[in-house]
């Protein structure tokens, strides 16, 4: 009966230690990934910092000023295409960290609901980006129509700049949710450097 016993504690650890070893594999292999893609998110982050901070003293120069005539005009339609070409360049960079995340297979309930998190923040942000870049592809055109009015003085602007201007006073700057959700992973699994 003894060994029998035994048998069943041996069998009920092996079982046990064999879970907690492929769910610290699949951590290992979620943490890989996302410490893989931290130089492009963080890329993204300080892009996207730097296009706010641009679009917002632009914003401020026009509100304040009027859009201008003839090559200022211009200006600010060049202005709007580069502040567009930033923020797809930013929704790209935060692709890169999302695609792979949910290509991969999780089991363990920490790892799923890391991930969740994760992907719940990255589509807020694309979110956001793409009310940004609807606000700026529309603002190209609108400079260069206000070009063809007769009798523009250049002291107004066009009204999508108001919706922008609005945008981007509520901004927050964004949180590294890639580096919470890989110091989440390390905690929670004990992971080490050498396992990354």
């Amino acid at each position: 009966m003894k060994k029998s016993y035994l048998f069943l504690i041996v069998a009920a650890a092996a079982v046990f230690s064999g879970c907690g070893g492929a769910e610290h594999e699949e951590a290992v292999r979620f943490a890989k990934i996302l410490n893989a893609r931290q130089a492009d998110f963080s890329n993204a982050n300080r892009t996207e910092r730097q296009l706010v901070e641009k679009a917002r003293a632009w914003v401020a120069n026009i509100t304040a000023n009027g859009a201008g005539k003839a090559a200022a005009l211009d200006q600010n339609a060049a202005v709007a295409a580069e502040l567009l070409k930033a923020a797809q360049d930013v929704s790209a960079g935060i692709s890169q960290v999302g695609v792979p995340l949910n290509e991969l297979t999780l089991q363990a309930q920490f790892t799923k609901d890391t991930r969740s998190a994760l992907s719940t923040e990255l589509t807020k942000r694309q979110r956001s980006l793409q009310d940004l870049r609807t606000a700026l592809e529309g603002l190209g055109p609108a400079f260069v129509a206000l070009k063809k009015l007769p009798g523009y003085k250049g002291d107004t602007y066009p009204g999508g700049i108001t919706a922008l201007d609005t945008m981007l006073q509520n901004f927050r700057i964004p949180e590294d949710v890639v580096q919470k959700a890989l110091t989440e992973l390390k905690t929670n699994y004990g992971l080490k450097p050498e396992e990354l």
